[in-house]
């Protein structure tokens, strides 16, 4: 006979206990032994228990729970549970739960270690394995959203993902305030200005208040600024469409009298200072239509000169590539009367904004987010190290992906009420998006390398970036085995649509293409979204710098450029005050926002791996001091990829 002391600890969240009476049982390798327990899980409590058990069960290895209802299913967020066995020393064996107990079936709680796939039929953890993968993969189901777009989960609303897939209560709950919340605040905007004009910049300021941050007042007074404009590029809510240039894009075409420019970009180039942000990706993208009212979408290009103290400033801008109709687009031009140039650049943040929320935020890390999410589900059982790596950073991806396809960029979802791309032409350059996703644009180090954008000192997203990636990928705690070479395939084949000819591996053939590959999951879940994410509120509030649509064509001369030409283009009233709200909505700090590193779930047991992500948070630590003391000696502080600021998953 052995006295077992088991402890059960239950979530934290609302609603996480349960009025159901639950069963136990210990399963060692032995025999098994039923716990004669009346066990009611209270929220947020950890009950603990002793037991005789009358016979050996030898070293434990599963627990196993059946919740017991009459009349109703009150459903358990189990956290752990924690068993001693018999002895004085014997140390206390843990299994991870971390789910929802929900129906009248047998859970199986496998201990805490991770294991590898084996290849003993008869052994109980590769029955255990193959058991829930099955399982998981009925669950888990792959979806077409739109065709030639990275595949999604089976679920046409949140109410249709599996319950371990859901937000937590208070999570549901803020992001519904949130949106009610948002839409009072612009109701509130368009009755305060119902009577007011609306015919110079300055009358953006009635809508400029509520919920804003510092950095926003500051582009608010020096949007204007040509360092701001530049700096955005580098440091801004988008800096993936910098690069530095190796030639003069064909695309600019310089006319007769404008020698003196072509002989300052050529010297540019020579020198290595010249840089171009290119957004041809948008050319011939249908424009939207919004309550009966044309929008307008361009394609500009600007050249960009980083001057020696750092500053990245713009040295012409072509608005809209050659065409048949006009093979010599006008350039706009610093020396130009102002309201010409600053149209000029307003063109440019607009496209910048199209890019960003489409193919930098939505499809390269949201959708690809997903793809990982799902394989993992389908392809990893909880024993597996991957998975156990994985899980902190896949919570809550796939609700907030599902809410944004229901209500964001849906048929008659905010991109359609209020973004030029919307009514369909997202779709359209989510596809050609889609063209350009490759591996290596998803590895900064290769990313920033392929821009030339290496050792500039003020680029401090470029350097966050790299020093967060070597990070990650010291950890390194798995070897090569079936079960991942199946969840490859699942995200390369399945997932992101036969995506082998952009480069992504098929398979694994080597220790360091497995650690570059979770490297690139890792980030792109926590600090790629954290980068591209946060400035949204920073950066967009103020409508000017970033107008999600355009209301009138590009200007095609620089002297019929009035007052009411840039009023007339900018977005409506209420077009911007939606624009506020949704940039709140999604760039606000998350009140149960987990950082990088430091969740709370112990998936892992083994004194190694505890170990690994010990070392894992101390770096961290030591990078936040980096950024702190760096920040205190820069104008504009870059806080975005400070690690304190990365949320863990993609959760908004």
């Amino acid at each position: 006979m052995g006295r077992y002391r088991i402890g059960v600890a239950t979530g934290a969240w609302l609603f996480s206990g349960s009025h159901n009476r639950v069963q136990l049982w210990l399963v060692g390798a032995r025999g098994e032994a039923r716990l004669e327990l009346r066990l009611r899980p209270a929220r947020g409590q950890e009950e603990e228990f002793e037991r005789d058990v009358p016979k050996d069960l030898g070293p434990l290895q599963f627990v196993k729970l059946r919740k017991h209802h009459s009349l109703v299913d009150d459903a358990w967020f189990c956290d752990c549970i924690t068993v001693r066995g018999p002895g004085a020393c014997e140390e206390a064996t843990f299994f991870p739960c971390y789910r929802w107990v929900q129906g009248q079936d047998v859970l199986s709680l496998p201990e805490g270690t991770a294991r590898l796939a084996g290849d003993n039929a008869l052994d109980v953890f590769q029955k255990h394995r193959e058991k829930e993968l099955k399982e998981r993969r009925r669950l888990y189901c792959w979806a077409t959203w739109k065709e030639g777009l990275p595949r999604t989960i089976a679920a046409e609303r949140q109410d249709d993902l599996p319950p371990n897939s859901r937000f937590h209560e208070e999570k549901r709950l803020d992001f519904e305030w949130a949106l009610k919340a948002g839409a009072l605040e612009t109701v509130l905007k368009r009755v305060y200005t119902l009577l007011s004009s609306w015919s110079r910049l300055e009358d953006f300021d009635q809508i400029f208040w509520g919920q804003k941050s510092d950095l926003a007042e500051r582009v608010h007074h020096c949007w204007r600024d040509d360092e701001l404009f530049g700096y955005q590029f580098l440091n801004g809510a988008n800096p993936m469409v910098l690069r530095r240039s190796a030639s003069l894009p064909s695309r600019l075409v310089l006319p007769s009298g404008t020698e003196a420019l072509g002989a300052q970009l050529e010297r540019e180039l020579q020198s290595g200072s010249l840089f171009e942000a290119d957004f041809s990706l948008l050319d011939g993208i249908p424009a939207n239509v919004i309550r009966g009212e044309k929008q307008y979408l361009a394609a500009p290009l600007v050249m960009l000169q980083m001057r020696p103290e750092g500053k990245l400033l713009p040295v012409v801008i072509q608005i809209q590539p050659p065409s048949p109709s006009c093979p010599a687009p006008p350039l706009f031009l610093p020396s130009d009367p102002p309201l010409a140039w600053l149209l000029a650049k307003i063109w440019v943040r607009n496209s910048d904004f199209q890019l960003h929320q489409l193919q930098y935020h939505l499809l390269n890390t949201h959708l690809v987010a997903e793809v990982i999410a799902v394989a993992t589900m389908r392809c990893l059982p909880g024993l597996h190290p991957v998975f156990k790596l994985l899980i902190p950073h896949i919570r809550y991806t796939l609700e907030i992906n599902t809410r944004a396809r229901s209500q964001l960029i849906s048929e008659g979802g905010i991109f359609d009420k209020a973004v030029s791309t919307g009514g369909g032409g997202h779709v359209h350059l989510l596809r050609r998006a889609m063209a350009q996703l490759t591996y290596s644009s998803l590895c900064p180090p290769d990313d920033l390398a392929a821009r030339g954008l290496l050792g500039i000192p003020s680029a401090l997203y470029a350097h966050d970036a790299l020093r967060l990636w070597e990070i990650i990928a010291r950890d390194d705690v798995v070897r090569g085995d079936p079960e991942l070479q199946a969840w490859c395939r699942e995200i390369t084949e399945v997932g992101l649509c036969q995506a082998q000819d952009r480069g992504f591996p098929a398979s694994f053939q080597s220790q360091s293409q497995l650690c570059h590959f979770l490297t690139m999951c890792v980030f792109t879940c926590t600090a790629q979204h954290g980068a591209i994410n946060q400035g949204q509120l920073d950066w967009y509030a103020w409508v000017p710098n970033a107008p999600c649509t355009m209301r009138m064509p590009p200007p095609t001369t620089k002297e019929d450029v009035k007052m009411a030409t840039v009023m007339g283009s900018l977005p409506d009233i209420r077009q911007a005050c939606l624009q506020m709200t949704i940039t709140w909505h999604l760039g606000r700090r998350q009140p149960d926002m987990v950082p990088l590193g430091h969740h709370k779930e112990k998936y892992f047991s083994s004194p190694k791996a505890k170990a690994v992500l010990s070392q894992f948070q101390t770096d961290l630590e030591n990078l936040e001091r980096e950024i702190t003391a760096r920040n205190a000696q820069v104008d504009l502080p870059y806080d975005y990829l400070r690690p304190s600021r990365i949320e863990n998953s993609v959760t908004i």
